[in-house]
This record gives structure tokens, sequence and C-alpha cells, in this order.
């Protein structure tokens, strides 16, 4: 027979290629049976790197010896082997492609095949029956495996996990579900390897021992070539107005993005979110009607169907198939991952990267292959995130890029795991203790902590007791296993969904589904009332449970709607690239066509007020006609701005009775009231202590509700609450009324119940970024305070002034109209 090494780099030569060094370093390291993390540029190789270290294995093993002497039929094929996780179920079907064509062209005799939520139940059975030789899975479908009392046979044979895309789980819960399902596979199969694939990590040696888990020898970290060169474009508008306001560029770029369409093959148009990328798909239709059928739709609320038809289209065009005519493809995240395009030879991204990462990863979409350049045109909103695009390439130069933080022992998840474990064969208190243990989630884990865990599970905590539905697990001859089938039923439904929005499901009058809106969005709307969707405009028919009936509107406009996570903050790296880049451009440096493009407004900005230097702090207060105000500009991204407005109104409010508005963008934040305040440098060093702060950031805010909208999530996926069965979903409203019970409940009867800790703690770390919020507070304590009064508002303090009309006018005239018009009176003022 010939040797493994020998097949493989015969596969790579039969395609004129030869296999990178790091590529050979992954398949000995998994030989060697080590674990680790594949840090390597996109389109570089390292779905190879990662699937011939198994096959090779299985080469060298007896079993692959036997079965290569050319006798083996499909009925031959090993049993389960490999186990591939993607976090997307929409990245399964070209993950298939891609692994299915080397192991047939090889001639090996495994089955590879998928299981996601999208897997038909056949499927699914025969898979329990036999599995395939690789199988593609989902973090949550995984679980799912775990959860059947045969599960220990049925995985006990798997030599090797690779979990793709491991930035994406890292720094979430489901990256802790995914920690959880890898150490029981661990017990499952001892000896079994674990490689995490990624491009966009800034600390690679943290994400490979979370992989990895904190049992385990010292993963391997295997780097990959030198970073893909990346060529980053911006669209200057013709005009810069010094005034900038959140996305007043808006759609006003469309013909020159139009252009860059025209000039390129096959171009992906990422936005941030699903309502722009709506605006973007009508704007541009609607420009050029002549590109209908060349141009597509693509995010994650629109139907499966829809979705796999555009992917569809993008293969055809990469094999040049008749038919292939797609020029564009308007999307969100949705295809930011993995998905292997090779037509694609331009990425446009409208507005923001907000993080080096996310700017990298899409990219990465074009190119897709060692050696090609990444293009990608940066398309502003307003004129300040020019800015942000300068900040982003020098950062790609540099190869710089933001780590991810993994999340520390979320106890809703355990508690999940827990019935998990139950329902595939049950467990022994100690052992499985001490496999959880081993995961860095919850390493430091305690013996209160597992214990309350286990009484959650087994009878409901303090309060639940009396309802045998929250007994959920009962001993067995020395075993704990679940105790109704009823329970398991209900378990493995909540299984998926540790991240579901409360969606409501669109379709046509005749049954067709185009997608899913948040209900939020839909809830407001009333029959006949018009929306855009899919690039369409759809006009609501009726709205009954969790689905809305509509019909195609003959009106041109409508309604876009909102989804949640629309606001992006800006990292803390790129945020301190801005800083640094505005405190240079104060002493007269302005490098790159966007510094240089944004000069007039920095310049306006400078005589009206000052650019702030690395060690500064700019201050700015002003009286209007409308009240006083006070800009403060401390560059430490939105969320620990909106933060730190709450506080700073908080702590203002007790130095002088007033009531205070306040508003926070990614570079500072604003404070407004009616009546003029005296604010000495002696008042601001007291505003801006880092000094109680978590206790004045609870006092400033409705702590206990944004806990109960937290419990939410944590209720659902501890197993308090249910979001029905299939064709039976449960509103949302029904939801946060049965999370707000159990909140009530524990908070008068129990409140030493630690998911109610975790609540706060999740509110505190997470939507208020206290840590993050900390450390803008301890630089502001170490820099100059400059404090400035200018005449009018400056150009850094427009798009906070901007947002505070949004939220108090009260005219006959639109925002935009309100603000455009204002903008052009306080340029015209300005002069030249």
């Amino acid at each position: 027979m010939i040797p493994a090494r020998d097949m493989i780099e015969g596969w790579f030569a039969s395609h004129g290629w030869a296999p990178f060094p790091f590529q050979q370093d992954a398949w000995s390291a998994c030989v060697a049976g080590e674990s680790g993390l594949i840090h390597a540029p996109t389109g570089t190789g390292k779905t190879l790197a990662a699937l011939f270290g198994p096959v090779a294995d299985w080469l060298e093993s007896a079993e692959g010896r036997r079965l290569m002497d050319g006798s083996a039929t499909p009925d031959d094929a090993p049993p389960l082997r490999l186990l591939w996780v993607t976090p997307m179920r929409a990245l399964a079907n070209d993950t298939h492609e891609s692994l299915s064509k080397p192991i047939l062209e090889m001639g090996l005799p495994w089955r590879v095949e998928k299981r996601t939520g999208d897997t038909s139940s056949t499927a699914k059975a025969r898979q329990r029956k036999r599995m395939p030789t690789l199988l593609i899975t989902t973090p949550e479908s995984l679980t799912l495996l775990l959860s059947y009392e045969d599960s220990a046979k049925t995985l006990a044979g798997v030599r090797t996990v690779v979990v793709d895309e491991w930035h994406e789980l890292l720094g979430s819960k489901r990256g802790v579900q995914t920690e959880l399902a890898l150490a029981r596979l661990r017990t499952l199969s001892p000896g079994v390897r674990l490689w995490g694939l990624s491009a966009t990590l800034g600390n690679t040696e943290q994400a490979a021992r979370v992989l990895a888990g904190t049992a385990s020898p010292e993963p391997t970290l295997i780097r990959g070539l030198s970073p893909k060169s990346v060529e980053v474009e911006s669209l200057i508008p013709p005009s810069i107005e010094r005034y900038p306001w959140a996305g007043h560029i808006g759609t006003t770029l469309v013909k020159d993005v139009i252009a860059k369409i025209e000039q390129a093959g096959v171009t992906l148009l990422f936005t941030n979110t699903r309502s722009q990328a709506e605006i973007w798909f009508r704007e541009i239709v609607r420009t050029r009607p002549d590109l209908v059928g060349q141009i597509a739709l693509h995010h994650g609320s629109l139907d499966r169907d829809i979705r796999e038809r555009v992917e569809a289209d993008l293969r055809e065009q990469n094999r040049g198939e008749q038919g292939g005519r797609l020029r564009c493809v308007v999307c969100t995240s949705s295809l930011d991952l993995g998905v292997d395009f090779s037509p694609v030879d331009q990425v446009i991204q409208v507005g923001s990267p907000k993080g080096v990462a996310r700017l990298i990863q899409r990219a990465g979409r074009s190119g897709h292959q060692p050696g090609a350049v990444s293009r990608i045109v940066c398309v502003p909103t307003n004129a300040l995130e020019l800015i942000e695009f300068a900040c982003a390439r020098g950062a790609i130069e540099r190869k710089t890029i933001e780590e991810r933080t993994p999340v520390d022992k979320p106890l809703d998840v355990l508690s999940q795991h827990l019935v998990t474990a139950a329902m595939g064969g049950g467990f022994d208190d100690d052992t499985l203790r001490q496999e959880v243990r081993s995961t860095y989630a919850y390493r430091d884990l305690t013996d209160a902590e597992w214990q309350w865990a286990m009484d959650f599970v087994h009878k409901g905590g303090a309060t639940l007791g009396a309802y045998p539905e929250y007994a959920r697990i009962t001993p067995v001859e020395n075993l704990w296993r679940v105790a109704e089938k009823k329970i398991a039923t209900r378990h493995r439904l909540g299984i998926g969904t540790i991240t579901s929005d409360s969606a409501v499901k669109l379709q046509y009058r005749n049954g067709r589904t185009l997608g899913t809106v948040e209900e939020s969005f839909i809830g407001r709307l009333r029959t006949g009332d018009r929306f855009a969707f899919a690039g369409k405009t759809l006009e609501l028919v009726r709205l009954r449970q969790m689905t809305a009936t509509v019909r195609p509107s003959r009106a041109g406009r409508g309604t876009v709607p909102r989804w949640g996570g629309g606001k992006m903050p800006l990292s803390t790296q790129l945020a301190g690239a801005v800083r640094a880049r505005i405190a240079a451009a104060g002493r007269g440096e302005f490098e790159g066509v966007e510094m240089e493009a944004v000069r007039p407004l920095l310049g306006l900005q400078s005589s009206l007020s000052a650019l702030p230097a690395a060690d500064e702090l700019l201050i700015e207060t002003i009286s209007l006609r409308d009240g006083f105000h006070a800009f403060v500009f401390p560059f430490g991204g939105r969320l620990a701005h909106e933060g730190l407005g709450a506080v700073l109104g908080l702590r203002l409010s007790r130095e002088s009775p007033a009531s205070i508005t306040a508003v926070g963008n990614d570079y500072g934040i604003e404070l407004s009231t009616d009546e003029p305040i005296a604010m000495d440098e002696p008042m601001w060093r007291r505003l801006l202590s880092p000094d109680r702060l978590v206790e004045d950031m609870l006092a400033s805010v409705n702590e206990s509700q944004l806990a109960r909208r937290q419990f939410r999530e944590i209720a659902h996926i501890a197993g308090l609450t249910s979001r029905g069965y299939p064709g039976q979903a449960v509103p949302s409203r029904q939801l946060q009324a049965s999370s707000d019970m159990f909140f009530d409940v524990f908070e008068e009867f129990d409140p030493q119940n630690l998911l109610l800790d975790q609540a706060r703690r999740e509110v505190v770390e997470g939507q208020l970024d206290v840590r993050r919020l900390r450390g803008v507070l301890e630089s502001c304590l170490r820099q100059r305070l400059v404090i400035r009064t200018p005449e009018t508002v400056t150009p850094l303090a427009f798009p906070l002034y901007a947002e505070t009309i949004r939220a108090t006018t009260v005219s006959s005239e639109t925002w935009e109209t309100r603000v455009r018009r204002l903008a052009v009176g306080l340029d015209s003022a300005a002069g030249q």
C-alpha cells in the first residue's frame, strides 16, 4: 500500500498543487495524537490542513490498510471517525462539498454526511442506525447526539473533532455549549484529538486552551502562511460635509457602488445589518432596473430556500455553468464565514466594519485561494467613518487584530448540560463534575455552584420542589437519569435555541414562506401596513400566533424592518486607533486619502475647539437655545459611552439637581439640560472618577428591568420555559410573562438563586460592559482635561447633538430633514 503521506501529496500534485509546510505540520501533529488550533488566513488551505491529519491517521491504521487494498465496497465504510463542527447551518452544504471532493478523488471508502437542524428526519433516523465516517454538524446537533441513550456507543469511535471558525463560537454561550460537548467526547473517546480553525483571532494561545480544555496537555498552535494581501480602498464622496451625522451619506454613493460592481466579475456587498441590506438592495434595483436578475439578497432572516438558491447561483458562477450571471449579492454576516465562492473577486463593505477582524473576514471572501489578493471597497455612511477605514487598513498592515473573551461559567448552560448528560446514558455525580471542570469555562466551578445546579435540575431548587415537571433528573441505580420521556422531548426542543431571537414567520396566503422578522417589529403594524422584505414591498394581511400572512403590494415603498443587534460598537482596538489618528491630525499629520478627505472637517473642529492629543480628554460645554450641552470625548466605543452617559447623568444630578439627558456614540457622550451648569475641572474629575462605578451604574439604569429581560434567555436555556413544539410556537410576550413569573418568585422566596445572580452579572458585564467602562474612566483619570466653550456645535459634537434632536423633537418635519437643514446652516455659518 502507498504510504499515507505519499497518497495525500499525490492528490495535491494531481491538482497542480504542493502542500504548504503548515499543512504538513498539522497532519503530523494530528497523527501524533495532539490537539490544537490552526490559525491561518482565509483561503490558504486550513480545511485541507485539518482534514488530511485524520485521513492520514486512518490510512495508517489496520482498518485503513485493509480497506484500501481495492476490495472495499460502499457497505464497508468505516464507522464515525471524524466530527466536523461548523457554527452555522448555512456552512454545512459548502463544507460537505469541500470535504467530499478529496475523499472521493482519493478513493477512500468514507461516507460524508451532514446533520443539522435542516437535515430531514428520515436522514437523521438513518444516521441513528448507522453513522457516516465523517459527520458535519453544528454545536446544537452535536449536543442532541449526546442526549441519546446510545451516545456512548455511537461516539466512542470518534478519533478527531474539528471545530471550524472557532472564533465565531469563542466568547458566546454556544462556545460554552461546544466546550461541554467536547468534554463529553473526551470521556467517551479517550485520546480524541480536538482541532480548531480560525483566521481572525488576537488571543490564539488562549483560544487553543479553551478548545482543548484545562486538563489536556499543552495544545499545539500551528500558524499558517503570512497574512494574505488585503487591498482596502475607500470610496470618497465628491464633497465632505463638515458637520457629519449618522447615516447622512446613506445611499447617495449608490451610483459609485454600481460602477464598482460593473468593473468586477462577482461582488459581495456586505452591510452591518439586515435592514441596511434590504435598503441597499432596493436602492440598487431602483437605480438600475436592468440589474434585476443579476443581483441577489442574502441575510439570516430570509427563508432557507431563498438563501440556498442564492448560494447555488454563486456556485454555478464558480463552475462556469450556463445561466450563472449573478453579478452581486447584497448580504450581511450570513456570508461572512467559511463559504468558498471562488468567483468572488471583490467585496464591498457599506459602513464602518467597527472591528479589524470583521473587515479581514469579509475581505477574505474575495481572492479565496492561496496567493490571491483580497480586495475590499469601503463605503462610508458618514464622513467620520473614513477615519475608521484608515485605522482598519493600518491595523491590517501592522497585523494586529482584536481578541475574543471566553464566557465564564454560565450556570444556565451547565443546567442544560446536566439534563443532556442524564439523557445520554446517565452520569455519575463525581465523574461528571470533574469532566465539567476540565473545560475552560468551568475551571473555577465551586462545589457549592455544582450542588446548586444539581439541586436545580433534580428538584427545581429551593422554590420549585412542589412542581414535578421541574424534577428533571433522578437517581437510578447509582446514576442520574431523566425522570420522564416528556421531559426529554421538551429538553431536546430547547437545546438548539441558546441564541435564537423571538421571530415571526412571514408567509404568503398560499403558504409559501419568505423568512422571519422580529416580533417587536411586526407587532407594531396594522392590517394593510406595508413594509420591505426580501427586496419586495409587502402588505400585512393578518398576524396570528407567530405567523404573519402577507401579500405583494403595488406600492413602491414600505417600512424596512429593524432587527436586533443593528448598532455594533467600535472595538476597543479600533477606537484607540481613531483617537491616535485624530491626535496626529492635531499635529498636522494627515496620512492616507481618507484623512486628507476629512482634513476640512478636522480643521474646523480644531478652529472651533480642539483636536485632543493622545494624553488629553476633550470636553466641550455650550449653551444653545434649546438648553445647556456638555460633550465629552473619551473615544471608548458606543457601549462604554452609553453606560458612562448614564453614570455621568446620575452624578451630575447629585452635584446640581436637574433633569439630565444623556446620549452616547462611539466617540463621546453628550449631557444636556435646560439650565446652564457651572462645570470646572474639579467637578469633572469627580464625575469621571472610577470609584463606586458599579454602584452608580446600577443606580443610573433600571437594573431590575434589564435583569428581567436578560433572565428570559437564561430561563429558557436552563429549561424553565419552552418556546413550544414545532408549529405551535409560544409568542415572545408569553415567554416574557413566564420568565417574569419565575424572576418574581425567585426574588421573593429564593433571593440567592444563582440564575438571578447570573442575570445581573450578564447585564453588568455584557449589556453595560462595565469592564470596558472602567478602563475608559481609568484612562480619563490619567489624562489632562482640555475644557473648551465653543460658540457653536463642533463637527465632533454634531453627531451626538443630532441624536438628541431625534430623542426630543416634536415637529411635523422628519428628523432627517431637520438635522440636514441644521448641518447646512452650521456649515454655512462656519464659512470657508
